[in-house]
């Protein structure tokens, strides 16, 4: 704390949060980011309407692979200095600070804050990639991890070892940065709620201007574009499992009242804000994750009881090799899947990481990386545990569609699975009901968070105003299926990835300037 002012708060700048906002037709916004963010979507769905999505498809994709071959290298280290930067501020004197200051106490139980940090942070990937994943690694679907050979004992031990570092400690500390950075300058500094306002000890007053825009609108684009994305695939997903179910067609049509029926229930969800919409709606899906996991554990506790002990150890032994870049033979692997996903997680960091500070109010530092790192990791370790041990151990018994033919459809591995075991239609039902939900979740959380940027950081906006977001959402991901189907959301998703690039030299900087930051700090 310095004397007089507090260093790099509020108080230290001439700024006020909301000063160039507009107040027009019910809206209040932040006029150049509102405005070219909003321009520049309507540009690119103008594009998609006139242009052909599988040359634009084929050009994005072009760029994406540039980016993946040149950058690995910048992607991995990136990813394993977040891990280090969050194991280290447990251990250290900064893990006292809370975030609110001294006398801050939690908005939420801590049970209905696990369930939103999770449901909002990877809840549909894990259901559409902890069957899938593993079983690819294992059969060599595309590649294996460390060159390992496929269908062999190590193949499995590796394979739940590999999934399980794609979805454990990387992917939680980016998030963790972008959170940690945005509630502490937002709560304990008192500036707006938005990207720019970490970079404010780096940048000073010039945050406020055009450095800050741009910040702001790559965040409102990632994030748009990266949620309309899973919107489009996890339809599919959903329209996929209510096929296997219930046997109706899969076609474009199910797919689009997928997405009308996830949008009018996310704006509702938005309409009830934080504590009558997101915080009810994640807690239901914790539930019915938690029922869905307990079911398949016990029907297949044989396979269970052993799977989970050779993850973890799987984890922990090769965490070190999958981390290092250099000299790997498996390039092609690497490529693929762990450069791929490292991208896709931080082009999905800042509405993760917003939607996370938004409701992580009076939690301390320590409590607050050991909630977002150590406590999914874990949860992910038994998910992926069960699901991954499950559909490997079909495959090597040769059970059911999985044993006979292996990895077919992605899309209906997890229920491809299910059939094999006891209560299969049971099993699928909750799952797609999970699928769905967690659908909603991501649209409304999605929702805020871009709002939340789009208003300069004001967290108190007007309804419209989020209604209208999650609408756009739910529009950019109908209109791009119905222009050019999976080609066009993946154009999209190769899209998000390009803005990967120049938001891991931002999470970088994110770092210097949270320390800078926590070190005028009381504690």
């Amino acid at each position: 704390m310095t004397k007089g002012i507090d260093k790099y708060s509020i108080d230290s700048t001439d700024y006020t949060v909301g000063q160039d906002n507009v107040q027009k037709w019910g809206f209040d916004v932040h006029n150049p980011v509102f405005g070219i963010s909003a321009g520049l979507i309507a540009l690119f769905l103008i594009g998609v309407l006139v242009t052909d999505t599988a040359s634009a498809k084929a050009a994005l994709d072009g760029v994406k692979g540039q980016i993946i071959n040149s950058f690995d290298w910048l992607f991995i280290w990136s990813g394993n200095i977040f891990v280090i930067f969050c194991l280290g501020l447990i251990v250290s004197p900064f893990g006292k600070i809370r975030l609110g200051g001294v006398d801050a106490t939690a908005d939420y139980s801590f049970m209905s804050w696990l369930s939103m940090l999770f449901a909002a942070g990877m809840g549909i990937g894990l259901m559409f990639w902890s069957v899938a994943e593993p079983a690819a690694y294992y059969t060599g679907w595309f590649e294996t991890p460390l060159g390992v050979e496929p269908n062999t004992p190590e193949a499995a031990k590796l394979a739940l070892g590999a999934t399980m570092y794609h979805w454990g400690l990387h992917p939680w500390a980016i998030y963790g940065v972008v959170a940690l950075s945005l509630a502490f300058f937002s709560y304990n500094k008192g500036l707006p709620l938005s990207i720019r306002s970490i970079f404010y000890p780096i940048l000073g007053d010039r945050a406020w201007g055009w450095a800050g825009h741009v910040v702001d609108i790559l965040a409102v684009l990632a994030t748009l574009f990266g949620l309309a994305t899973s919107l489009g695939l996890g339809a599919q997903q959903a329209a996929s499992g209510i096929q296997h179910v219930f046997g109706l067609e899969a076609g474009l049509g199910l797919q689009v009242i997928v997405i009308t029926v996830v949008t009018l229930l996310a704006v509702v969800s938005v309409l009830r804000g934080i504590d009558g919409g997101v915080k009810v709606i994640s807690n239901i899906n914790m539930l019915v994750a938690f029922l869905l996991l307990i079911l398949v554990a016990l029907i297949g506790y044989a396979v269970t009881l052993g799977s989970i002990p050779t993850t973890l150890m799987a984890y922990i032994e090769n965490i070190i090799p999958l981390s290092n870049p250099h000299g790997r033979e498996d390039q092609a692997w690497l490529h693929g899947w762990t450069v791929f996903y490292w991208a896709w997680w931080i082009s999905w960091s800042p509405f993760v990481g917003m939607f996370i500070a938004r409701v992580s109010k009076g939690r301390t530092v320590r409590e607050f990386i050991t909630a977002v790192l150590i406590v999914p990791t874990t949860v992910t370790i038994i998910w992926m545990s069960v699901f991954g041990g499950m559909a490997i151990d079909q495959i090597v018994n040769n059970i059911g569609t999985l044993g006979s033919e292996g990895l077919t459809d992605v899309s209906l591995a997890m229920f491809q699975m299910f059939d094999a075991l006891p209560f299969g239609t049971l099993l699928s039902i909750i799952a797609v009901v999970l699928v769905l939900v967690f659908f909603i979740t991501s649209s409304d959380s999605g929702s805020l968070v871009i709002d939340s940027i789009t208003a300069g950081g004001k967290v108190d906006t007007p309804v419209p105003q989020r209604v209208f977001w999650a609408f756009l959402e739910g529009a950019i991901a109908v209109a791009l299926l119905w222009v050019g189907g999976t080609e066009a959301v993946q154009a999209l998703q190769a899209g998000a990835i390009s803005t990967a690039l120049p938001f891991t030299i931002i999470l970088l900087l994110m770092c210097v300037s949270l320390l800078m930051g926590m070190r005028t700090e009381k504690r």
